[in-house]
């Protein structure tokens, strides 16, 4: 998915006159998901050899916000859910108060609306669990976010915490042994970053997996709904391009792009196969859904 946002960037810059290898020189790089990288490679680009530096996640928003606090490189940072909660300058009381320097937008993913569609699928789901790391503030978001839209559907939220990757298939069999009838991945990079290992360890207890983060579309969750990453990178290379324009960042509001990119749904039939409770997807979700997989292959609606 972040890929996906990337990908969107590049074209946005393009879109507006910033090609690589021809009016730009765009350089990439990936910390795979690992800290000590991802600040080494904050404090190499923000040491005002480029002109602008563009980050795509929270964590990355974060390692180059702190090692970038001099203003060295105009940074601007999309594919972040909540940037309010990563402690980088941001007032949520007033998008306009914000570093010189910094600017971006943010992308809410629907977490209530998840919930309910897994209840719509088993109306008798009482439990659902999800494994998350407390080191990310994005993912405390979106946990909490969790904690609240659980109750009003009758459901119980078992959570289990772990503090890297190597953990997380312990938690997953932790919270079906406590009785998780679903799996829920939210925007936790860790917990998704290895979510093949997530469906598998949940595919052995028959127990169904869904997320926030549509990506391949028969990787096993039963349905993701999330948002457009790439045209929410798109929006994002945009917004760079303005930058690199010469726009006055302070006069440019930390902005929320749930009303301009929209919405992303995939529901995988197949994986609805072998699981211990009668999940169903009844008819007007399959008729929502943009991307449907059964047993004929995958079927892409919104295209």
């Amino acid at each position: 998915m972040l890929d996906e946002g990337v990908r969107g960037m590049i074209d946005g810059l393009a879109e507006k006159g910033y090609r690589d290898g021809e009016t730009a020189d765009i350089t990439t790089y990936n910390a795979q998901g690992d800290l000590p990288t991802a600040n080494a490679i904050a404090r190499e680009i923000t040491d005002g050899r480029f002109d602008l530096v563009i980050t795509s996640s929270t964590p990355s928003l974060q390692v180059v916000a702190n090692a970038n606090e001099a203003g060295r490189a105009k940074h601007v940072f999309g594919i972040v859910a909540d940037p309010y909660v990563a402690d980088v300058g941001l007032d949520r009381s007033d998008p306009l108060r914000h570093p010189p320097h910094l600017v971006g937008q943010s992308i809410m993913l629907p977490v209530g609306d998840a919930f309910r569609v897994a209840k719509r699928m088993w109306p008798g789901l009482t439990k659902i669990g999800v494994a998350w790391n407390p080191a990310e503030p994005n993912s405390r978001m979106f946990v909490g976010k969790a904690r609240e839209a659980a109750p009003e559907l009758g459901i119980e939220l078992l959570e289990a915490q772990v503090e890297n990757t190597s953990g997380v298939t312990e938690a997953i069999h932790s919270v079906i042994g406590r009785g998780a009838q679903a799996i829920w991945v939210g925007g936790d990079n860790t917990i998704s970053s290895v979510i093949d290992s997530v469906v598998a360890t949940a595919r052995q207890a028959r127990t169904p997996v869904f997320s926030l983060l549509p990506g391949k579309a028969d990787r096993g969750t039963i349905f993701d709904l999330g948002m457009d990453f790439y045209e929410a990178g798109r929006q994002t290379g945009r917004l760079a391009a303005d930058a690199l324009g010469g726009a006055d960042l302070t006069a440019i509001p930390i902005r929320d792009l749930a009303d301009v990119v929209r919405r992303r749904f995939l529901i995988n039939l197949k994986a609805l196969q072998g699981l211990k409770d009668p999940w169903h997807v009844p008819d007007d979700l399959l008729r929502q859904a943009d991307v449907v997989v059964d047993g004929k292959g995958i079927h892409n609606r919104d295209r």
